[in-house]
């Protein structure tokens, strides 16, 4: 999933290059693949899963299912499972209610199994695999899940071949958990999310207010129902050093103060090299800084940018979902977030 940002705010990062010597793998559908990437998981596996990684359009290398029924599936992770390492929170696709009325981890974004250590393919960092003990899939009992970097991995329902990414740069919390779904790069494991792009867009103050015009990040991805949906992007005002203030020329790309649960709540807007401006915006005010974890963030005349979890589609395209601006003002412990320019 690429980032255009002209209607609402994505994240992108791409992971240049293979691991190490990795080989380019075709994303065309794989001989070995008997089954479609869409299929449930219905049974826990007999064997170890293997992970491998492959040349994708927009995204660079990512992670794939290195052999079985599924090789060449798209791999995913969840932003918001952080929380389960942060504060001990249940994965957040374990047992989520959604509009679909189905099971996140085993029909609509399958968990990836392995029984034994799982092995890495061509391209894969065999230091970043590793498992965690589900006992919440439904219907499975006990059962390893394969991580990457420490991510949980994920098929996606809507990927039916090897090469399809339709779950990339996903952000929908009325039919999966709140949180992004990103492609992963074997680079560190962190998102290969493409290059962002940012433009104006307008939509109702938490969903039923005064229409709005504010600064939007485009979710480009392929995602068929709904591709390259927008969503407000915000800033963050003060932190815990005190009021921030209008940043001067000496701020630009300045570090993020929103980090670990902020970040879950608040994911940072990221992209693959520098953003591009869409119209309405001026290209010379958009930046980058860098996180902790290597990712790159998008910032609008030095401060970074950021979504919000709860925030739904702006366009009018989609029939589902609230349709607004639903972070402007909000209080948090790390500070005020508001869009651009700030609403009351």
């Amino acid at each position: 999933m690429r980032l255009k940002i002209a209607r609402t705010v994505v994240i992108a990062l791409i992971g240049s290059g293979a691991y190490l010597g990795m080989a380019v793998l075709s994303s065309s559908p794989a001989s070995a693949a008997t089954s479609s990437c869409s299929d449930p998981v219905t049974s826990a596996p007999a064997g170890p899963a293997t992970v491998s990684a492959a040349w994708t359009p927009g995204y660079g290398r990512v992670l794939i299912v290195g052999s079985g029924a599924y090789q060449g599936c798209s791999l995913y992770l969840l932003t918001s499972d952080e929380l389960h390492a942060l504060t001990g929170a249940p994965y957040a696709c374990s047992d989520n209610p959604n509009v679909k009325g189905k099971p996140c981890d085993t029909i609509l974004w399958p968990a990836l199994l392995t029984q034994g250590a799982p092995i890495a393919g061509p391209g894969v960092n065999p230091r970043l695999l590793g498992t965690v003990t589900r006992t919440d899939v439904a219907g499975l009992g006990t059962v390893q899940q394969v991580t990457y970097a420490g991510w949980p991995l994920y098929r996606f329902f809507r990927d039916e071949v090897p090469g399809e990414t339709e779950g990339a740069n996903l952000n929908d919390p009325v039919v999966t958990p709140a949180g992004i779904w990103y492609l992963l790069s074997p680079r560190g494991g962190i998102p290969a999310t493409g290059q962002a792009e940012l433009q104006l867009e307008t939509a109702p103050l938490n969903g039923t207010g005064p229409l709005e015009t504010v600064l939007a990040a485009r979710m480009n991805n392929d995602y068929m129902p709904f591709p390259n949906q927008p969503f407000p992007v915000y800033t963050l005002s003060w932190g815990d050093r005190g009021w921030w203030g209008e940043l001067s020329s000496d701020d630009w790309g300045r570090a993020s103060a929103c980090q670990g649960t902020c970040a879950v709540f608040w994911p940072p807007v990221l992209t693959s090299g520098w953003p591009q401006a869409g119209p309405g915006v001026d290209q010379r005010a958009l930046g980058i800084t860098f996180r902790r974890d290597g990712t790159q963030q998008v910032t609008y005349h030095g401060r970074p940018l950021y979504l919000f979890n709860q925030d739904a589609y702006l366009g009018s395209t989609p029939p589902v979902g609230t349709q607004g601006i639903y972070g402007a003002g909000k209080l948090t412990p790390s500070g005020v977030f508001n869009a651009i320019p700030p609403l009351p």
